[in-house]
């Protein structure tokens, strides 16, 4: 069961090539706080990246893993580009990946328990649900949630829809792990069995002492430290690489081109 501080690596990027000592670095700089790796979901641009960048982010994630899971983000439009990624990354050796629905404001809930259907009946790796709305346009009602936890091999839960009501019914009514997507909610949810965010790119030491022990003050400082480091923008991943390098971990701040 996975718990604590998973950290959405930003993917380190030099002339428009994943740098692997970049992400060699980042990853030893968090090692020591984090219980797993998640390369090329939203913090890392997943849903822009080539699919060479995407292939090399997630190779050299498992090659400086030491035994840390990788968890691979997995952000295409539609169900059959999904499953033929996610195919790629069980040949890799991820320990699982992290998927959204479908992309489009019109796509209904059935849909969505199929989507997940199908891509469980191709892969043979866990699955890890992200439900959000930003890149998908839609999300996953708990009822829908419930059904698909039904299935075999569904490992967790990134939990970004912002509501701190909502993810806790979802704790609540779930046998499976659910993380919180929002540091600045920490303080509101119950029953979460750990962290998924950016900040954790930067001081995860700060996500587990709140996670550990609860407080407004610790609660404070997570909100001050993503502030600080942009953390609140639309564009975080850029902040977070800008720190980074400042930091000395990464070379670059360059994103990914759009």
């Amino acid at each position: 069961m996975y718990q604590g501080t998973i950290v959405p690596l930003i993917t380190p990027l030099d002339g428009g090539a994943v740098a692997e000592k970049g992400v060699q670095r980042l990853i030893e700089s968090v090692r020591g706080e984090v219980t797993g790796l998640m390369p090329t979901l939203s913090s890392g641009e997943g849903w822009a990246l080539s699919e060479q960048q995407w292939l090399d982010m997630v190779s050299y994630t498992i090659r400086h893993a030491n035994g840390l899971p990788v968890l691979s983000g997995i952000q295409l439009p539609d169900t059959k580009s999904v499953i033929e990624r996610s195919l790629v990354a069980e040949d890799l050796g991820v320990s699982a990946v992290v998927v959204t629905t479908p992309f489009g404001a019109d796509v209904s809930q059935d849909a969505i328990l199929a989507h997940y259907r199908e891509l469980r009946a191709a892969v043979q790796v866990p699955i890890f649900l992200y439900n959000e709305q930003a890149l998908s346009g839609n999300h996953i009602a708990v009822e829908t949630l419930l059904r698909i936890c039904q299935l075999p091999g569904i490992a967790g839960i990134k939990e970004s829809s912002g509501d701190a009501a909502l993810t806790s019914r979802i704790a609540a009514e779930l046998t499976i792990p659910v993380f919180e997507g929002w540091e600045n909610l920490l303080s509101e949810v119950t029953g979460v069995a750990g962290l998924i965010g950016p900040l954790a790119n930067l001081e995860p030491g700060l996500c587990n002492a709140m996670l550990a022990e609860p407080s407004a003050d610790r609660q404070a400082a997570i909100n001050a430290a993503c502030e600080k480091f942009g953390v609140f923008k639309d564009d975080w991943y850029r902040w977070v690489k800008q720190e980074l390098r400042s930091r000395g971990v990464i070379d670059s701040d360059e994103v990914v081109a759009t």
